[in-house]
């Protein structure tokens, strides 16, 4: 359960996560999405298609309670996170194609995130009240818009803001392991397994697909490695605060599991995926030298 204290810094944390997510972009940058709108059209269909429905498998196949599904579900209907254009930096992907997938996720996520949780609950007969949920994502767009009006206004001030909502994106996850885990810590040593497997697996399984629709939709490898990350990163902190301002204080226990779990695994999964990225990228640019000489 999250206290009041915690609830008012979760806030201002998702507020300044997506005040820098919508400083990173400006009007211009949507028009030209719009005129190349196939690498974005991927990365939907990878964010609000096989997302969820990797969350969907995985709840099935384990046969997962209803409040462990419902925060899988949840986090797995997410979209794209912060903290994706950081490990797109550090894997030399294309970091302008990450934030405006970022970006456009959320945005679409609107309609999508409440569409997609109708189906997939209403397939596993769960309860979600998604009235809470738009409006939690039309409040959070607010801080989007405010962030593009400051880089519009001033870009210096647009771009320590940016980088501050990256930062604070990985900020998040120490609060998570500071706060929620030590007062939670029974609880997670007497969840099952399956909670950690759909926590860490969720990652893995979004990457790894992302990456191979990405390259069988012959993208340049600078792209799929690009899109793979966007899949399989999701925003758990945005996931995190809808849980916190949609279910009573004795329900999110075991709804946010997974969205805590996640939070904390993702950064070393996308660690190593980064590593992997980067030496497969060296191994190419090695071999592109050599057949020159």
């Amino acid at each position: 359960m999250v206290g009041p204290l915690e609830q008012a810094l979760l806030a201002a944390m998702i507020f300044v996560i997506m005040l820098g997510m919508g400083a990173s972009l400006t009007p211009r940058d949507f028009l030209l999405a719009l005129r190349r709108p196939y690498g974005l059209g991927i990365g939907v269909v990878s964010q609000f298609g096989f997302m969820p429905l990797i969350g969907f498998l995985m709840t099935i196949a384990l046969a997962l309670p209803a409040p462990i599904a419902i925060g899988l579900l949840i986090v797995s209907c997410m979209p794209g996170g912060t903290t994706s254009n950081i490990f797109t930096y550090f894997s030399k992907g294309n970091l302008a194609l990450s934030v405006l997938m970022t970006v456009t996720s959320t945005v679409f996520g609107v309609v999508l995130i409440p569409l997609v949780l109708l189906i997939y609950a209403s397939a596993l007969d769960l309860e979600i009240p998604r009235e809470n949920i738009i409006a939690t994502l039309v409040i959070l767009l607010v801080p989007v818009a405010i962030g593009m009006t400051l880089r519009r206004v001033n870009a210096n001030a647009g771009a320590v803001t940016e980088f501050f909502g990256s930062v604070l994106a990985l900020v998040f996850i120490a609060f998570i392991a500071i706060s929620w885990i030590p007062r939670n810590w029974q609880f997670l040593m007497t969840t099952a397994p399956s909670t950690y497997f759909v926590a860490i697996m969720l990652g893995v399984f979004g990457i790894t697909i992302g990456y191979l629709f990405a390259r069988a939709l012959k993208l340049h490898p600078r792209n799929a490695r690009t899109v793979a990350l966007e899949t399989g990163i999701q925003n758990a902190p945005l996931g995190i605060a809808i849980i916190v301002l949609t279910f009573p204080g004795e329900q999110q226990q075991p709804i946010m599991a997974v969205g805590a779990l996640y939070s904390l695994f993702i950064v070393i999964t996308s660690t190593l995926v980064t590593l992997i990225f980067r030496r497969a990228n060296t191994a190419a640019e090695q071999k592109m030298a050599d057949s020159l000489l």
